[in-house]
């Protein structure tokens, strides 16, 4: 079973994400909060493998409560995993909610399949954005001057298959999408994506695609 929290300051909005995770046979919900604070202390003690986080909430936002869950990992661990909700493709915090840990970013208008679908995603350790926000995040770091970038000096100790991988991940591809790409076996793939995760030292694969295109490895547009 896949432990669910939901965070959201409207409280319609826990209830039918609740109801509709409640009804998969492989979801459990095993809280919800109202705001970032709450959402912090219920899954400190609930243990969820995935936290829905909405990102504008009283008493602390969405990306404040994803940087203290993700900074209480400990080490080697990986839950939770934080799925961020908003009604706003455009929202500010994007592309700090994925530096803060975030592992998917999804609308609230999105189908219902697509959030059920998401929850599985995530908690699989597979980094998830809605093609709107994955338009914007790759706009923004393409708009930054080349010099600005930090020098991929990390990136060297990647094999150049690790690195081929790498940029792979960047361009929104799953282990088996990857598999099929380099004619290896998905368990092949896994194996790669583990090490550059530990090179690297990140915590997941959204991790990996905003250092991608942050050290300029992956372009925009390639």
């Amino acid at each position: 079973m896949i432990r669910v929290l939901i965070a959201d300051d409207q409280a319609m909005v826990r209830q039918g994400f609740g109801a509709l995770l409640a009804a998969q046979p492989d979801l459990l919900v095993v809280g919800d909060a109202e705001n970032g604070a709450d959402a912090v202390t219920a899954a400190r003690r609930l243990d969820p493998d995935v936290v829905l986080m909405d990102v504008r909430m009283p008493v602390l936002d969405g990306l404040e409560a994803t940087r203290r869950l993700v900074g209480d990992r400990p080490a080697g661990s990986e839950r939770p995993r934080i799925l961020i909700l908003t009604t706003f493709d455009l929202d500010d915090y994007v592309y700090e909610a994925l530096r803060a840990g975030a592992s998917g970013f999804l609308l609230k208008d999105a189908p219902a399949a697509d959030l059920v679908h998401a929850v599985r995603v995530v908690a699989g350790g597979e980094a998830l954005l809605a093609p709107s926000v994955t338009r914007r995040l790759i706009a923004e770091f393409a708009a930054r001057p080349t010099r600005d970038r930090p020098r991929p000096t990390a990136l060297a100790a990647l094999t150049p298959r690790e690195t081929e991988v790498l940029r792979l991940i960047a361009r929104g591809r799953s282990n088996g999408e990857i598999a099929g790409e380099l004619v290896v076996a998905e368990q092949t793939v896994k194996t790669h994506v583990g090490r550059i995760l530990a090179k690297l030292d990140l915590r997941d694969r959204a991790q990996a695609v905003v250092l991608a295109y942050e050290t300029g490895l992956v372009a925009a547009g390639e």
